[in-house]
């Protein structure tokens, strides 16, 4: 009987480091103003209708919500003048502006502002963890007022209105804003990135601006219903229904639940 020798061989190993991704943590969170802190949005009709005169009569509480409630005041101008395919020199958009912003002021002087029910807990609440930011297409002067109104403008680092941008929602420009003035205010050792940051909106095209920003959102359907928001990371139907641990849950998942043991005992 013969035997047959094998020549035993060596197989390299390599060692494989593995890739962790790093997590994204949570160091901000940017809200809207109209809509989603304060109960504004109908004076903001009100007065957009009332600058409008007499071709202002036929403008939905509808139509408004669907083509110019997320828009900054010269967008919304803008517009409206090239739907109805009217001329809109520059010097007349100013005026419109300007008017509409005395004239919503003075709204809110004679009828008062609200925030919405548990806004002030929710805000005073995170803002004992997060730095916080308001960025809206109000006006500077709008923002203070209501924001002084509501009594919560002291939680708030920085506000970026529409008079700090070039172009309003859905570009992104009015978020990074924020990002960019909350790490002007040297309070902090590192910079705040974009994706570190959350914004909480109410519209569509603000949800869109968060992200084109790199920033999740959580859409509050105040003006717009659930499923209009759906693109968002997490809609709830109102501030009042939002927990801290949920802000806090889509930038640090639970962990999953042990499956059940399947062995016999």
């Amino acid at each position: 009987m013969t035997s047959t020798h094998l020549k035993k061989t060596t197989r390299k190993t390599y060692a494989y480091k593995r890739m962790e991704q790093t997590p994204v943590v949570l160091r901000a969170i940017i809200f809207d103003c109209d809509g989603v802190l304060i109960d504004s949005e109908p004076l903001h009709l009100a007065a957009f209708r009332k600058t409008l005169g007499a071709q202002g009569e036929g403008l939905t509480d509808e139509l408004y919500k669907e083509r110019y409630l997320a828009l900054d005041d010269r967008d919304a101008f803008t517009k409206f003048y090239q739907e109805s395919k009217q001329p809109l020199k520059k010097t007349e958009l100013e005026d419109f502006v300007n008017q509409k912003t005395k004239i919503y002021q003075e709204l809110v002087k004679s009828e008062g502002i609200l925030a919405y029910p548990a806004v002030p807990e929710f805000v005073m609440a995170v803002s004992q963890r997060y730095p916080l930011a308001v960025a809206s297409g109000s006006r500077r002067h709008e923002l203070d007022l209501v924001l002084e109104a509501a009594g919560i403008r002291s939680y708030f680092e920085v506000v970026v209105s529409a008079d700090d941008v070039q172009r309003g929602k859905p570009d992104p420009e009015t978020f990074l804003k924020a990002v960019e003035a909350l790490n002007a205010t040297g309070k902090r050792s590192s910079a705040i990135k974009p994706e570190e940051c959350l914004v909480i909106e109410d519209s569509r095209e603000g949800i869109r601006s968060a992200h084109a920003a790199g920033m999740k959102c959580i859409a509050v359907a105040s003006s717009y219903p659930n499923f209009e928001l759906s693109h968002a990371d997490l809609v709830v139907p109102s501030i009042a229904a939002l927990r801290v641990s949920q802000v806090e849950d889509l930038f640090h998942p639970p962990a999953p639940k042990p499956m059940p043991s399947t062995q016999n005992n």
